[in-house]
């Protein structure tokens, strides 16, 4: 492996920058770095790890010569523009457990705060007063608390809820009612938490979708009286919005601790009474800290030593458990991409995986990006992450299907492209821990995808392969094995066979004379 380097950026805990140079890597930590600084850095590094604090726009991933992984050190990315480095095959990717427990306890230390006003009272008493009856506090016992957001941490909060003896209401578009039931969540509409809720807490991530998601509309729907608590990030909430439904009697307390420009400023928020600010602290504990650097580092050593990957927001997950039952699999889709791309002259208008038997129990999403990338490589440089991108930015359209049965085998990959009226096809599979192509535009074959294979399209009659061996004989090219294909004697056929090493043009054009002989194409894997 090439030497890698690292920029950690942000002050990363040393228990995760120690990961990585035991693994071998090089590492500069550097703080907070502006983004003109990191555009002018970033061109020597294969890996940048960040926290929150610096920003990684497009300008920056268009210098990014060499980078491979950008890996945040926590939960949210929007400081990272994960479109331009998907576009660039830069895989990004997050460590979203490390901090859960802490983004969870603040965020229930914010809702006893409002509950029993608790930093005004301290204020209040160290200023030299004591004044119990301003500070009359409510209890959280059956209370209705809404969580918008029920991934970790959403979940976390639940429990702590109900722990405290209260209701819990959930939204969340993308689980079931079967996810949350254990934690004691009744999922309603946004509308209906908006409606029930004396505290709404939000869990999202900020995107598109979710800028802004509590509008004017959903506040009219809130009860008189209702608290929000936002951990999650700046700009789910309009604050000026939130200062007006402050002001009007509609939200009786906020308790916030991400902005949508940090510092804030919001300085008319600020200075209500009833609004509780902190800065940026959820996970700001000593343990969540260590949590999310050993996390991120880990996932960076694992993904270029071993090729496993966990946690990317814009490649599918490949863990030891899908890495053990589809490693081989990995490893035959990428080749019967090199395969089939040699197959045929350019681009193709369309291209076909059918994924068959066993195999579609797991997610097979990796193999579409093993596969895709061994294709696209023969056209440009791309990666596993962005392979579908530059496929589809072509005008290439992909198609893809599972089908129960595989026939003879167990399971069975089957990838075909289209060239106006024409189709070529290869199918493989694994036998016996190996790789094998057992298919070539429906003939059947065996044979090894890897080093240099000779495929040749004849007239099944004699001669062939004298012919054929003849002139790799006077080319001192050795014969590694050899495998036909036809359907009927005398019909067409396929002749495939592995070579020792790569032969000269002159040499293919010399085994196409042959007047049984249709078409010869050299593969090389």
């Amino acid at each position: 492996m090439d030497k890698i380097y690292v920029l950690a950026a942000d002050n990363i805990e040393k228990e995760g920058t120690q990961l990585l140079r035991d693994a071998g890597f090089t590492v500069e930590e550097r703080g907070k770095i502006p983004a003109d600084e990191l555009a002018t850095a970033i061109p020597s590094y294969d890996v940048l790890i960040v926290r929150s604090a610096t920003k990684v726009p497009a300008s920056v991933i268009e210098n990014a010569a060499r980078l491979k992984i950008i890996g945040r050190a926590g939960v949210g990315i929007d400081n990272v523009d994960v479109a331009a480095a998907t576009a660039r095959g830069i895989i990004v990717m997050n460590a979203p457990e490390g901090n859960t427990l802490s983004a969870a306890e603040h965020t229930l230390g914010l809702i006893l705060c409002l509950a029993r006003k608790i930093p005004q009272a301290v204020s209040s008493v160290k200023s030299g007063k004591w004044d119990r009856k301003s500070y009359m506090g409510t209890e959280l016992y059956g209370k209705t608390l809404g969580i918008i957001g029920l991934g970790r941490i959403g979940r976390r909060v639940a429990q702590y809820g109900q722990a405290l003896g209260m209701k819990i209401l959930g939204y969340d578009p993308f689980v079931s009612i079967e996810d949350v039931q254990m934690f004691g969540v009744s999922l309603v509409t946004l509308e209906g938490l908006c409606r029930q809720a004396d505290i709404i807490t939000l869990h999202l991530p900020l995107t598109d979708q979710t800028r802004g998601i509590l509008g004017e509309g959903l506040f009219n729907l809130m009860k008189p009286g209702v608290w929000i608590v936002n951990v999650a990030r700046g700009g789910l909430i309009d604050e000026g919005l939130l200062y007006r439904q402050m002001v009007s009697g509609k939200v009786a307390g906020a308790a916030i601790d991400v902005f949508a420009q940090e510092p804030p400023t919001c300085k008319e928020l600020l200075a209500l009474d009833n609004v509780i600010a902190t800065p940026h602290l959820g996970a700001s504990t000593r343990e969540a800290q260590v949590n999310v650097a050993r996390d991120i580092c880990k996932q960076v050593v694992d993904a270029l030593t071993r090729k496993i990957v966990r946690n990317a927001v814009n490649v599918p997950q490949i863990d030891e458990d899908i890495l053990g039952r589809l490693g081989r699999f990995l490893s035959l889709s990428e080749k019967m991409g090199q395969f089939i791309s040699q197959m045929g002259d350019g681009l193709p208008d369309s291209i076909s995986i059918e994924y068959a038997g066993d195999i579609t129990d797991d997610d097979v999403r990796p193999l579409t990006a093993y596969l895709l990338k061994g294709f696209m490589e023969k056209f440009q440089q791309v990666t596993y992450v962005n392979a579908q991108l530059v496929l589809r930015e072509k005008g290439v359209r992909l198609h893809e299907l599972r089908k129960e049965s595989a026939g003879e085998f167990s399971s069975l990959i089957t990838v075909a492209t289209s060239f106006n009226n024409s189709e070529v096809s290869v199918a493989g599979t694994v036998v016996a821990n190996a790789p094998k192509i057992v298919k070539i535009d429906g003939f059947d074959v065996e044979a090894t995808p890897e080093g240099y294979l000779l495929v040749c399209h004849n007239d099944d009659r004699p001669g062939i392969m004298g012919h054929i061996g003849t002139i790799l004989g006077k080319a001192s090219v050795n014969i590694a094995s050899m495998t036909l294909g036809r359907r009927e004697k005398g019909g067409p056929a396929i002749t495939v066979l592995n070579l020792d090493q790569e032969i000269s043009e002159q040499t293919i054009n010399e085994i196409g004379k042959f007047s049984g002989i249709r078409s010869t194409r050299l593969v090389k894997l």
